[in-house]
């Protein structure tokens, strides 16, 4: 699923692109390839609830960056009621209960969340929250961002999903430290580290990052990333 996610946000780059070029035509074109990658991704029948989760946070966001199209709205909405009726069997229920029994499964939340808290990827409160939050996978891309961490990254967060870090911290920070980092979190860790802002017109900011195995059952699926700014830096942490 997460190919198809890179490619959707691949594409989306690609019209941003063509919209500063101010080439209508291309925009166009590579808005039409948009909806059968769409398509494709709601077509896809997940095997697990991350899976599950990432297609309704897709559909979600579709919804809310479509929201001034009336039709598309609907047509979304439509998708969702699929998407709901597919996974929980809830068509003669209101997608706000079948939502709700789902979100009230405790030992499934937990069992995908690997947290106490079951509800660590609630949209509405990870988007109110001023500090950076994301979800990286195994193979270092973005599942999930917040608002602070899209904004942060210039990007939607539907544009982020599938998007290697990489893209984003520049290779060779990526292969000399974060890379070091994320593995030892994917080894279980929870790993706490300093860095400085890779941006000339903030360099001398430095931030916090901390990264918490994220776990489905007793597998390591990813990693939860917290990053906000820090004032003064801490005598027993070194700046990676």
């Amino acid at each position: 699923m997460l190919a198809l996610f890179h490619a959707f946000s691949m594409k989306c780059n690609q019209i941003q692109r063509a919209i500063k070029l101010g080439d209508d035509e291309l925009v166009a074109s590579l808005d039409s390839e948009l909806e059968p990658l769409i398509a494709a991704i709601l077509a896809y029948k997940a095997m697990s609830l991350l899976e599950i989760y990432m297609q309704l946070q897709f559909l979600n966001n579709l919804i809310r960056e479509e929201s001034d199209d009336r039709s598309r709205v609907m047509r979304n909405s439509a998708s969702l009621s699929v998407l709901i009726d597919r996974y929980f069997g809830g068509a003669s229920e209101s997608a706000t209960d079948v939502l709700v029994a789902f979100s009230a499964n405790r030992e499934d939340r937990d069992d995908l969340f690997g947290f106490d808290e079951g509800s660590v990827l609630n949209d509405v409160i990870l988007n109110s929250l001023p500090d950076r939050v994301a979800v990286v996978t195994r193979d270092y891309r973005y599942l999930y961002s917040n608002a602070a961490n899209s904004e942060f990254l210039k990007s939607k967060p539907i544009e982020l999903v599938g998007r290697h870090i990489s893209e984003f911290v520049g290779s060779e920070q990526f292969e000399d430290s974060v890379k070091k980092k994320l593995d030892a979190c994917f080894a279980g860790e929870k790993v706490e580290c300093l860095y400085p802002s890779h941006r000339p017109v903030e360099a001398d900011k430095v931030f916090h990052c901390s990264m918490t195995p994220l776990r489905a059952k007793a597998e390591i699926i990813g990693a939860l990333l917290v990053v906000h700014e820090v004032s003064v830096v801490p005598a027993n942490m070194l700046v990676a």
